[in-house]
């Protein structure tokens, strides 16, 4: 397809000139479409543009340290488990994670850890919950809280100086984002390495449009509708090139996304999603009273769906385009079937994709109500629950609509373009050549070569003319096509 997506048929040859003037003729289609609402969607994004003020927020970071206290990494060297009195001698007795003195007889463990910044080594008391889980071993980078300089009697309270809060994950994290860019690149190239700068603005409107907005207060649904339009434009445009296959992907997407929208709307006021069994959002709420729970999570399944989307959109509006440039005789209703037949098997696909995705990032909570022995109806609607399942419903009634929509547009678009469609334009060749070729009297011919050869030359314009409208048959053997009277008779002679 020019400069758009990548689901181009290996056997295609260059696109004839009245190829390329329908293509120009179908940009000019959308664009009259498309540029009037990129325009709305650039005027609602400035008309919304969070201010940045954080007045009225009251969130106490649990990163940030009391005077003298500071946060340190380094490295393990080794761990035991013995006495929480004993392991922490130097420091006074130790304490469990609430800050009281740990029961006499107890049993922690300590990671005896190599500080980065330099100096002896220190016992580091390690979390039970870590400890129970994933556990701690030698080698391992973490981060833990130094009070040994805090101000006051942290130490005659039994607490201990060093306290472990998390693995230092750099390293690994760094290793896989540059294994995966790599990839993308080595496998996608330059499409690739344009989709991976289009995720990090995706990520710029996110971070600084959309969250500062849900902060303030601002619409929810027109935050999530605006900031999810402007991605959608900026990463189609600049990993799949500006064409009318992309455009028309993102009519479809555009679609997707007011469905999408209007069912989030609905559902999270008739579902009472209130966010009330997170942590975080409880959090949020004693955080500022313009944060609205109802509002994060309306705009959590707007977002949520915006991947998976982008991605039958585009496949499908290439596959329209494919099927019409392979057989551009094909008329509207039958290129619109066939185009469906791959949409869905993208459906069924999708739809998977969808739910296992969000089965595996909610398992903990799977398991733990799993336990609680509960009915299946009783633990779909829970408060635990009930937000994943309807983030799948919604976003996969979102997609599934989109894909017949995206699908008529491009039928719509190609046989507006009017390309004239190869077989036909072979045939009146084949015709034309079939025509001006003169009829041939053997009786008025002595050579019998020259007879033969017209003959073999009559055959191969008949078998041209006939590979023309079969449309994708290829020339046949000469040698199969029946012996015509005056053939048999060249050959008598």
């Amino acid at each position: 397809m020019g400069s758009g997506h990548s689901h181009a048929s290996t056997g295609h040859s260059e696109p004839t000139a009245d190829a390329i003037a329908a293509r120009r003729k179908a940009n000019r289609i959308l664009a009259a479409v498309l540029v009037p609402l990129t325009l709305l969607t650039l005027a609602g994004m400035a008309m919304l543009w969070p201010s940045g003020s954080k007045e009225g927020i009251s969130l106490a970071s649990p990163y940030s340290a009391a005077p003298g206290v500071t946060f340190d990494t380094g490295k393990i060297q080794s761990v035991v488990e013995e006495s929480c009195m004993q392991g922490s001698a130097a420091s006074g007795p130790a304490s469990d994670t609430t800050g009281q003195p740990a029961p006499q007889g107890s049993e922690c463990m300590f990671a005896s850890t190599q500080p980065d910044q330099g100096g002896s080594p220190v016992k580091v008391v390690i979390n039970p919950e870590v400890a129970k889980s994933h556990g701690v071993k030698p080698g391992d980078q973490i981060r833990y809280l130094n009070l040994s300089n805090a101000q006051g009697a942290a130490a005659s309270q039994g607490s201990p100086a060093y306290i472990f809060v998390d693995f230092v994950r750099t390293l690994p994290i760094v290793v896989l984002a540059l294994l995966y860019a790599l990839v993308v690149i080595v496998v996608a190239r330059w499409r690739g390495l344009r989709a991976l700068l289009g995720l990090v603005g995706a990520y710029f409107v996110l971070a600084g449009f959309m969250l500062p907005g849900l902060v303030e207060g601002k619409s929810p649904i027109l935050l999530a509708l605006v900031g999810s339009t402007v991605i959608m434009i900026g990463v189609l445009y600049f990993a799949h090139g500006f064409s009318a296959r992309t455009s028309t992907a993102l009519l479809g997407t555009m679609f997707g996304l007011g469905i999408t929208a209007m069912l989030a709307a609905w559902a999270t006021d008739a579902a009472n999603l209130a966010g009330v069994g997170s942590h975080d959002a409880t959090t949020l709420i004693n955080t500022s009273a313009n944060i609205s729970i109802s509002g994060v999570i309306l705009c959590g399944l707007i977002i949520s769906g915006l991947g998976v989307l982008n991605d039958v959109t585009i496949t499908q509006s290439s596959a329209v385009w494919e099927l019409y440039e392979l057989a551009p005789g094909t008329g509207a209703r039958k290129l619109f079937t066939s185009a469906m037949r791959i949409g869905r098997d993208h459906i069924a696909s999708t739809v998977y994709t969808i739910a296992f995705a969000y089965a595996g990032a909610a398992l903990p909570i799977l398991i733990i109500v799993m336990l609680y022995n509960r009915p299946l109806g009783d633990t779909l609607t829970s408060a635990e629950l009930s937000e994943e399942v309807i983030r799948t419903l919604v976003g996969s009634i979102g997609l599934v609509l989109a894909i017949p929509v995206t699908t008529l547009i491009a039928v719509l678009v190609v046989k507006a373009t009017g390309i004239r469609p190869v077989a036909q334009a072979a045939a009146r060749s084949g015709e034309t050549l079939e025509r001006r070729a003169p009829e041939i009297n053997p009786d008025d011919v002595e050579d019998t070569g020259a007879l033969a050869a017209a003959a073999e030359a009559r055959r191969s314009r008949r078998a041209t003319l006939e590979g023309a409208e079969a449309g994708t048959r290829e020339d046949p053997d000469p040698a199969a096509v029946p012996e015509t009277r005056r053939g048999r008779r060249a050959d008598r002679g």
